[in-house]
């Protein structure tokens, strides 16, 4: 069962800077599909950005705002946003999927909260 460790969260204010990391415990990091999602109070949870094995990113979500990145090396995904707003305000979760195991998982999330 692969485990992924999400950390980076805090109390951040609005215009600042946010940098989250997702650690896997995967021994083939390189064939999963990576993604963040992140859930606003009082909303469902969605989909922000991912970036699949083959390293190219997509953002059905985050309206150009955030920027994902992995490093297979150190088998880490990374979310940044550099201009936060009030409405960043959020649990943010990283995800990891394995078509090939057909394995999906979910760390256990990391909140962040945008306020002065």
């Amino acid at each position: 069962q692969v485990q992924l460790v999400e950390s980076g969260g805090g109390v951040v204010q609005p215009g600042g800077s946010l940098k989250l990391s997702c650690v896997s415990s995967a021994t083939n990091f390189e064939h999963w599909n990576m993604a963040w999602h992140r859930q606003q109070p009082g909303k469902q949870r969605e989909l922000i950005a991912q970036v699949p094995a083959s390293g190219i990113p997509d953002y059905p979500g985050s309206q150009g705002r955030f920027t994902i990145s992995r490093d297979n090396n150190k088998k880490t995904v990374y979310l940044q946003n550099n201009s936060l707003k009030p409405e960043d305000t959020a649990v943010y979760y990283c995800s990891a999927n394995n078509p090939f195991l057909r394995q999906q998982a979910w760390g256990q999330g990391t909140q962040v909260t945008v306020s002065s």
